[in-house]
């Protein structure tokens, strides 16, 4: 087989949701969180669906925000992409289960191929689940068990599948992510730091590995676009949101970095991760 990454695919489509006012009003799908400025956090959205579009190329899907769906813009905690297979989480929390029908109905329509968890005992969300190339990663943590990790295992059997620990409210994407074809970038936090053992302990394959003094920077996504000749980029928290760990991101030579800033809809929960889809191959026609 070849190198770690190969299995990145060149991506052409993204998909995302927008912002609701009730994210605004702090209802968060009944979870407490602070009230945000509304206005920036979808000045935050629609900067991240311009470098989606205009900077990375892509084909740019955007489902209309639903004021009945608070955190609808983290639908990266609805699904696990790889080739033309969706798999529908299911989150943790009750409340947001709701989150998963358009983005089932919109991967539909893209051709997918999708699959169900369709077992009442599994919790998944999409933010636990960190593919390298060549395997999978998921985070057993507050939001994910080990039974949405089997079907994990089940739904994507050409690769293997391992479970890390997650400690504390994180997701395994927040706090560790692929900085590169083959590089983990991690926080400095202790949960971070022994979620990267764990990973190192269980892999077969060799990926260099980057600390960043922010557990949030490494909440990225490492991206090859479709267009012929384009450069892999690295999405990423710009100097504005974590000015501390620009220096160390520069360190990924083999990427072109593209910052964004989603510091108010992180008073949401969001991290760079969960804003967004990204389709790894092209959807049928």
């Amino acid at each position: 087989m070849g190198t770690p990454g190969e299995g990145l695919g060149r991506c052409s489509h993204a998909l995302i949701r927008g912002v609701p006012q009730s994210l605004a009003s702090g209802e968060g799908a009944g979870a407490g969180l602070p009230a945000l400025d509304l206005a920036k956090a979808q000045r935050e959205h629609g900067v991240l669906g311009g470098k989606l579009r205009q900077r990375l190329g892509l084909q740019l899907l955007e489902l209309p925000p639903e004021e009945s769906l608070p955190l609808g813009p983290l639908l990266g905690d609805t699904a696990v992409i790889q080739g033309d297979t969706a798999l529908i989480a299911r989150p943790w929390s009750s409340a947001r289960r709701p989150e998963v029908d358009g983005v089932r109905q919109a991967l539909q329509d893209l051709g997918l191929r999708i699959v169900e968890m369709g077992d009442e005992n599994a919790t998944l969300d999409g933010t636990d689940v960190l593919f390298t190339g060549r395997e999978f990663f998921v985070g057993l943590s507050k939001w994910t068990n080990h039974r949405g990790a089997e079907i994990v295992a089940d739904t994507f059997r050409d690769f293997a599948v391992s479970t890390v620990p997650v400690s504390g409210p994180c997701h395994l994407r927040s706090i560790c992510g692929m900085g590169g074809p083959r590089t983990v970038v991690a926080g400095s936090s202790d949960a971070a730091q022994k979620a990267v053992r764990a990973m190192a302990a269980l892999t077969d394959h060799p990926y260099a590995s980057l600390t960043l003094p922010d557990d949030a920077a490494a909440d990225c996504l490492f991206l090859r676009p479709g267009l012929p000749g384009a450069p892999p980029f690295l999405l990423h928290r710009g100097g504005g949101d974590l000015p501390n760990s620009q220096e160390a991101l520069q360190k990924l030579s083999d990427v072109t970095l593209v910052p964004v800033s989603c510091s108010e809809l992180e008073k949401a929960g969001a991290g760079l991760s969960s804003l967004c889809l990204v389709l790894s191959t092209r959807p049928h026609s």
